[in-house]
């Protein structure tokens, strides 16, 4: 009877653990003032079979110290070498005097070993610019930035906006920068100031039309510019972008507006040109959006009962073979009263990488197609974070309770985190990497990251050797530290032999 009752136990728990994602959890706590110091941590499930968890769900794999807080969430990369030892950590931080001063502020991003060398360290804090939130690693070993972008009061009156709510009378509006990293220059770059409308005439700088009939544009004159009492005293932060990801497949960055309960979709295979204008890339509309979704009063379309997102945080696309590969998810902090919940939703995107939009209807769709919403008591007002993973679990980081929880698709939680201490501590997001997702070696040749060689990598190969895209070593077959014709053709021979 005692070996039945035994097997019982054993067969009631085991899919509560099965359940849990094989993998390590990074984020880093930021404990009291944010501009001290911090320490990333990444930590293992060591989950009990009844699914609590052992040494206060901290078992802790590695850490790194930092002179300066988070401004948000740091990111692992795959170093030289393969190995969870020979990662490189990606960690965006507060400077200590930046140039411009709200919620989210950051100005650093630095590229940290193992052994917590700094590697590099990029400061984007000037009178001109001012790194907030988030960063984006890129596929190419380039690292997506957000930023403020300072405007005068003749520059944005110039434009078209009528007030703004500051004593500093001026507007911070949003840049994004691709930095190379090690030499720190900026390969690419798009500004939403290239990218507004107004209805006030034709004599100003933004274009002039009915807001409603350019979705693509961000109206100048929608919502309040900064005020004079915010985290850093007075401030001109007009939308407030807290969250960049980077879909390698699509060459499309997702961006998310707290200010303006939105998210946006642009295109990266523009030129720098081209992002500057309404035309090229592979949709033709240059660096207008694509796409937009979570409150279309903003461009007209709707009102407040079409409004579903609510200073929502953490948008990404959900990754290929994940399940919901290609779906949007993310943090909807105020998704209903002061309760916060995870979305999914699915973008309506066609075949030539442009996303359908009908007549004078707004964006759809009309509503997520998975929700994690427990109800009152869950919720943080500061930042947050949602990702989906592997086995379709999806890791959930309330911000200001420090807390970070596992949930199924059913919405059972399997695993959950709560930082022991004091409640003066912050975890901005956290994400879950695979077990495995550092161990593999890279495939000489094989550009596009399948774990196959086929045609597609010989194209990428001769679009380097032509100086048509950047270069990636890679691609270097014959190892002459050069991309050239005899790599091309040392890579059909491997592809035919």
């Amino acid at each position: 009877m005692n070996y039945i009752y035994s097997l019982l136990i054993l067969l009631i728990s085991l899919p509560l653990t099965q359940e849990v994602l094989d993998g390590y959890t990074i984020f880093t706590p930021q404990v009291g003032n944010p501009n001290g110091g911090a320490e990333t941590k990444l930590v293992s499930n060591n989950l009990n079979n009844d699914g609590t968890c052992q040494n206060d769900c901290e078992d802790i794999i590695h850490t790194w110290e930092h002179d300066r807080g988070p401004a948000s969430m740091p990111y692992l990369i795959q170093g030289e070498e393969p190995g969870l030892e020979n990662t490189i950590l990606v960690y965006p931080y507060r400077v200590q005097n930046p140039t411009m001063d709200s919620g989210g502020v950051g100005g650093g991003v630095q590229l940290v070993d193992w052994n917590s060398n700094v590697l590099w360290d990029f400061v984007l804090s000037n009178e001109q610019y001012q790194h907030h939130h988030d960063v984006e690693p890129m596929p190419n070993g380039n690292i997506l930035m957000i930023a403020w972008e300072r405007f005068e009061e003749d520059e944005w009156q110039q434009m078209g906006r009528i007030s703004v709510d500051n004593p500093l009378n001026e507007m911070w509006a949003t840049a994004i920068l691709e930095i190379e990293p090690y030499t720190g220059n900026v390969v690419w770059e798009w500004h939403i100031w290239d990218h507004m409308v107004q209805e006030r005439g034709a004599q100003y700088g933004a274009t002039f039309g009915n807001v409603e009939d350019h979705p693509e544009l961000m109206h100048i004159n929608e919502g309040y510019v900064g005020n004079g009492d915010g985290p850093g005293s007075a401030n001109a932060d007009w939308i407030h972008i807290n969250a960049i990801d980077y879909n390698e497949n699509l060459d499309q960055i997702a961006l998310s507006s707290r200010f303006m309960s939105e998210i946006y979709i642009i295109d990266h295979s523009t030129t720098t040109e081209e992002a500057a204008s309404h035309e090229g890339g592979n949709s033709g509309k240059g660096g207008d959006f694509l796409y937009r979704w979570g409150n279309p009063q903003i461009y007209n379309r709707g009102n407040n009962n079409d409004q579903i997102l609510d200073d929502q945080h953490s948008i990404n696309w959900i990754p290929e073979g994940f399940p919901g590969e290609g779906n949007l998810i993310l943090f909807n902090n105020r998704h209903y009263n002061n309760q916060s919940a995870g979305l999914e939703f699915i973008p309506p995107l066609m075949e030539d990488g442009n996303y359908n939009i009908l007549g004078t209807q707004p964006y759809g769709p009309e509503e997520p197609v998975w929700v994690y919403h427990p109800g009152p008591g869950w919720h943080t007002n500061v930042q947050g974070g949602a990702f989906r993973l592997s086995n379709g679990n999806t890791l959930l980081t309330v911000c200001d309770d420090s807390e970070i929880y596992e949930v199924s698709y059913e919405g059972n939680v399997v695993w959950e985190y709560d930082y022991p201490g004091n409640n003066n501590t912050m975890i901005p997001r956290a994400q879950k990497y695979d077990i495995d997702a550092f161990d593999q070696e890279a495939i000489l040749g094989d550009l596009n990251g399948d774990e196959i060689l086929n045609v597609l990598d010989v194209i990428l190969v001769v679009n380097i050797a032509l100086g048509n895209a950047e270069t990636d070593l890679n691609g270097d077959m014959n190892g002459d530290g050069g991309i050239n014709v005899l790599d091309v053709v040392l890579l059909v021979n491997e592809i035919l032999s």
